[in-house]
C-alpha cells in the first residue's frame, strides 16, 4: 500500500491537537489522538508521529534541549509558522475543517459557546473566530500548566483562570491575543493580582510582589500568603513558557513596582 503523504487541512488538524496535548502526553494510546486518527482514516502512531514532528519547531522546547521528530516536512514547518502564535485562526480553521469532515458545523461541536446566538451580520464570522480563540486559548494555557494554578498549584478547573500576561485589549490580535506563551494558569486571586498590577514574574519567572499590596486591606494569613510566594519561582509549563516580550510589558506597564 503506498505511503499516502499528509495534506494542509490534516496537518492543521494535527497542529491544533498539538496545542492541548502536553508534549509528554503525546503517543498512539492518547484517547485525543485516536478520535482524531479515526476522523481523517490514519493509524495513531501516524498522528502521534505528526504531532512530534511539528514540535521539532516549538523553540520552548528546543530552549529545554526536549526535542520532537527530526524527520519532518516543509509542510509541517508552514503550518507550525503559519499558526503557533495564532490560536484564534488555528482553532477556528481545525474545527470548520472538523465540521465539514463529520458533516456538522461548529455550533454543533461547540454547543458551550453559544455560537448560534451571535446576531447575523457581518462581524458574525469574527465574534465567531474571537469566541473560539478564547475557547482554546484557555484549554491551552490549562493544559501547559497541568490545570493547576502556577503559583500555588491549585488543582481545580472552575477556580484556574488563564491570565493574560499582556493585556487581551492591547494585544496584537494575530500574534498576542491568543497566544499561548501570553498566558499563565492562575487561581482567581493571583489572577486579579496579576491583572490589578500588584504582583507581576520577572524574566527568571519569579514571582514579584508591588510595594503596594501591603497597603492593600487583607487579613494577617491572606498577608501571609501572598507574602510566602513573593520570590518564589513558578510552576514552569510543559509548554507554552511565558514570553520574554510578553512578561517585559507586564513589568514595565501593569506592574505598580517592587
Amino acid at each position: 500500500m503506498a505511503r499516502r503523504n499528509w495534506t494542509r487541512e490534516e496537518t492543521i488538524l494535527a497542529m491544533d491537537l498539538y496545542t492541548r496535548i502536553p508534549f509528554s502526553k503525546i503517543g498512539k494510546s492518547n484517547q485525543e489522538i485516536i478520535q482524531l486518527a479515526q476522523i481523517i482514516n490514519r493509524t495513531p502512531d501516524a498522528v502521534a508521529y505528526k504531532m512530534s514532528n511539528l514540535a521539532h519547531y516549538d523553540p520552548e522546547l528546543q530552549a529545554r534541549n526536549v526535542s520532537g521528530l527530526s524527520h519532518t516536512s516543509k509542510l509541517d514547518k508552514i503550518i507550525y509558522d503559519e499558526f503557533s502564535e495564532n490560536i484564534e485562526e488555528l482553532s477556528f480553521v481545525a474545527q470548520s475543517l472538523l465540521a465539514q469532515m463529520k458533516n456538522s458545523s461548529v455550533e454543533n461541536l461547540l454547543p458551550e459557546l453559544q455560537l448560534d446566538h451571535i446576531p447575523s451580520g457581518i462581524d458574525k464570522e469574527q465574534q465567531t473566530k474571537v469566541r473560539i480563540g478564547q475557547y482554546f486559548f484557555r484549554m491551552s494555557v490549562l493544559m501547559s500548566y497541568g490545570n493547576a494554578c502556577c503559583i500555588t498549584g491549585l488543582k481545580n478547573r472552575e477556580l484556574l483562570v488563564a491570565s493574560h500576561i499582556k493585556p487581551w485589549s492591547v494585544s496584537d490580535v494575530k500574534t498576542e491575543r491568543t497566544n499561548p506563551s501570553n498566558g499563565l494558569c492562575l487561581n482567581a486571586m493571583h489572577d486579579k493580582a496579576f491583572d490589578r498590577g500588584f504582583i507581576t514574574i520577572d524574566k527568571n519567572y519569579r514571582i514579584v510582589n508591588s510595594r503596594f499590596i501591603k497597603d492593600v486591606a487583607m487579613d494577617d494569613k491572606t498577608r501571609e500568603w501572598f507574602s510566602y510566594y513573593n520570590g518564589k519561582e513558578i510552576i514552569l509549563p510543559d509548554k507554552f513558557l511565558p514570553g520574554e516580550k510578553f512578561i517585559e510589558y507586564h513589568n514595565d506597564v501593569i506592574f505598580k513596582g517592587a
